[in-house]
């Protein structure tokens, strides 16, 4: 499997980073994981660092190419999900750390993800948006139901409520598992947490991947900038993994 990858996690107007990213590569299959750790300056660090360990840890430890990608999926987030849930044991429930995530497994010109909160998935070709996650989020439930529109969505007061995250209560929480998704050669997926996405237009972002003959991390490294540069001074950390599919 041939691929071209990068990520960057920049930290924004924000006094520390509590994002993480990762790409895991062989040749046989990739996994993307991006998360945005929530809670005090230490506690969405370490749910961000535990999540992400876990992610890890399940993928090392699994064959390649995997047999079941959509049950390793459910598996390994349930699995990240109880190791974040166990640091908040004897914390109050407000207090608890928690994490939003991304995840993508590609394998065999194909690509399986996952998420749960309002961190993002884009599946992009020749610079246009082929498909993206919906957000586990109040404002996207609401635009479900047609009670506002996708214009009304950047400024709506509660446009950072999430629904439901790694995390907090130890139930498992929803999560949304995409079925098998064909890749073309110089189909670009790009996982993101709001930071990146929550001030520039789905169609401004799928535009940075319209030249396959640049450099991936050049056009990553202009996105990041672009989306501190419309939130500033106010800027989130902002965190990116993306790839592009070359060929099996």
């Amino acid at each position: 499997m041939r691929i071209e990858h990068a990520d960057l996690s920049l930290i924004g107007d924000r006094e520390d980073n509590q994002d993480r990213v990762t790409v895991a590569a062989t040749d046989k299959a990739a996994l993307l994981v991006v998360i945005d750790g929530m809670g005090g300056h230490s506690d969405g660090s370490r749910a961000a660092d535990t999540a992400l360990k876990s992610l890890l840890d399940s993928f090392q430890q699994t064959p390649l190419p995997m047999f079941d990608p959509i049950g390793f999926l459910h598996l390994s987030l349930s699995r990240a999900h109880d190791d974040v849930a166990r640091l908040g044991n004897g914390q109050s429930i407000d207090a608890r750390p928690r994490a939003t995530i991304a995840v993508c497994l590609v394998q065999e010109g194909a690509a399986y993800w996952a998420h749960v909160g309002d961190s993002r998935i884009y599946h992009i070709r020749h610079g246009k948006l082929v498909t993206r996650t919906r957000d586990h989020s109040h404002v996207e439930l609401l635009l479900r139901e047609g009670k506002i529109t996708e214009e009304e969505l950047p400024n709506h007061p509660m446009r950072n409520f999430v629904e439901c995250c790694l995390g907090g209560d130890p139930a498992i929480p929803e999560m949304t598992i995409s079925g098998r998704h064909a890749l073309q050669a110089g189909d670009v997926l790009l996982l993101c947490t709001d930071g990146i996405w929550a001030n520039l237009r789905d169609m401004d972002i799928a535009a940075f991947f319209r030249d396959d003959t640049q450099q991936l991390r050049a056009w990553l490294e202009a996105l990041g900038r672009r989306a501190v540069q419309a939130a500033s001074p106010f800027s989130d950390n902002s965190t990116a993994a993306v790839m592009r599919y070359i060929g099996a």
